[in-house]
């Protein structure tokens, strides 16, 4: 009975959380008279898959799909890279300035992205990247980046030393040791990390709606849902439909991952 009270409000926040989605995924389903209807149902009376249909037919629904998808994997495999290699030199080196990179990877954490729209448009428009999916993928990577370095890190210095010390006694390199004993167990934290930063990159709409001015065909998804609304009002049932497919990659990489985003890897092979 003590624990009534914490499951009460964890049902609320669910519910609070859910309701949004099964709204959106609910009126996906129904037909425009539903959807206009005075009295709201919560059920579909008539389900129809005919937004669906409209949301697939609409013009370069591929095209920014395809931009999405190439951005979104573009920034998460730059950011993993690079992180890996700075949180490796930050947790297992020293060198001299490694307290203040650590502060400023901290500080950049810590900046909102909005306050970044400007700066990053500047540096496109200067550097004549406006409206390059390039210039997008790197500010993505730029926002997530300092994210993976600071969860690299925290991964990286729960793998103990000695198991490279170790492998390195039996002949390995360096970097064979690092490659075969400490990126096998990082897994949870390269797979922690990707899951963010596909998340943080694939709904993004500020700056995607800021850098992509005049190439259309540039577009990312959810610019793309800005078209529904036209002179004649918006068409709410593809919009949510549209929202509905633009959820299911998200909504299927974390099922695929979230097993395995997991910290015993390490405890494990301290024991073996």
């Amino acid at each position: 009975m003590r624990r009534l009270p914490l499951n009460l409000a964890a049902l609320a926040v669910l519910a609070t959380s859910a309701f949004p989605v099964y709204w959106m995924v609910l009126t996906a389903f129904k037909p425009t008279s539903e959807i206009q209807a005075d009295t709201p149902t919560f059920l579909p009376l008539h389900p129809t898959l005919e937004h669906f249909r409209t949301a697939v037919d609409a013009q370069g629904f591929g095209t920014f799909w395809r931009n999405s998808l190439a951005v979104t994997l573009g920034s998460v495999l730059l950011a993993l890279l690079v992180g890996l290699l700075a949180a490796f030199a930050v947790g297992r080196m020293r060198w001299r300035g490694r307290r203040a990179f650590i502060l400023l990877v901290f500080t950049a954490q810590m900046a909102p992205w909005e306050a970044l729209l400007i700066p990053m448009y500047v540096i496109a428009r200067d550097t004549d990247m406006l409206d390059s999916l390039t210039m997008l993928t790197l500010v993505y990577f730029m926002t997530t980046l300092p994210f993976t370095i600071v969860t690299l890190r925290g991964f990286l210095a729960s793998v103990p030393a000695e198991l490279e010390e170790a492998a390195l006694v039996d002949g390995c390199t360096r970097p064979q040791a690092f490659r075969r004993v400490t990126l096998p167990l990082l897994a949870p934290g390269l797979l922690a990390t990707s899951l963010f930063g596909f998340i943080t990159a694939w709904n993004e709409f500020a700056f995607a709606n800021t850098l992509i001015i005049k190439n259309q065909d540039a577009r990312t998804l959810p610019v793309w849902l800005s078209s529904f609304a036209n002179v004649f009002g918006t068409d709410w049932g593809a919009t949510m439909a549209a929202a509905s497919l633009f959820m299911l990659p998200v909504l299927l990489v974390f099922l695929a991952l979230q097993k395995n985003v997991t910290t015993g890897m390490t405890a494990g092979a301290v024991k073996g």
